[in-house]
């Protein structure tokens, strides 16, 4: 059974996507200047900006920068932003670890007895994604003292 994780693909987007909203109207924002935000390589960044493009969830002038959210962001859930920018599937939160002992009755059985629990609790953050928008989020971000931002 592979062992999946959460990468960083949706931290970086809903940074860009508060960067957009904080900034996009006062700065032509580009990927050189997110990837300097973010600290990821502009690629990254291109890539991301150009699914969330393809979700409808920014848009963008065609030649570099300039790109704006595309609704409002009560609109944009995080869920929405994870399924533009993740395609392999549903979260997936909890790894097994690889080689347990097939001599022993609980290594046997391990990733079979964890499995259930494990798929019901990523079914759940997966549902809870779908209820959080990206102006939750913003409004966490203003929570933030100015002069710390």
């Amino acid at each position: 059974m592979p062992v999946r994780t959460v990468n960083s693909k949706l931290s970086i987007a809903m940074h860009c996507l508060i960067f957009l909203y904080e900034y996009g109207n006062q700065t032509k924002v580009t990927s050189t200047l997110l990837s300097l935000s973010t600290g990821c390589n502009p690629v990254i960044i291109r890539n991301i900006m150009s699914a969330l493009k393809k979700a409808g969830i920014i848009t963008s002038p065609k030649g570099p920068g300039g790109a704006k959210l595309a609704m409002p962001p009560e609109d944009i859930s995080l869920g929405a932003v994870y399924s533009a920018v993740d395609h392999s599937g549903a979260p997936a939160i909890f790894g097994f670890h690889t080689a347990p002992s097939a001599h022993c009755p609980v290594g046997r059985n391990i990733h079979a007895v964890l499995e259930i629990p494990y798929h019901e609790l990523e079914n759940a953050v997966q549902e809870r994604m779908k209820t959080l928008s990206s102006q939750s989020v913003l409004d966490d971000y203003h929570r933030i003292p100015e002069e710390a931002r």
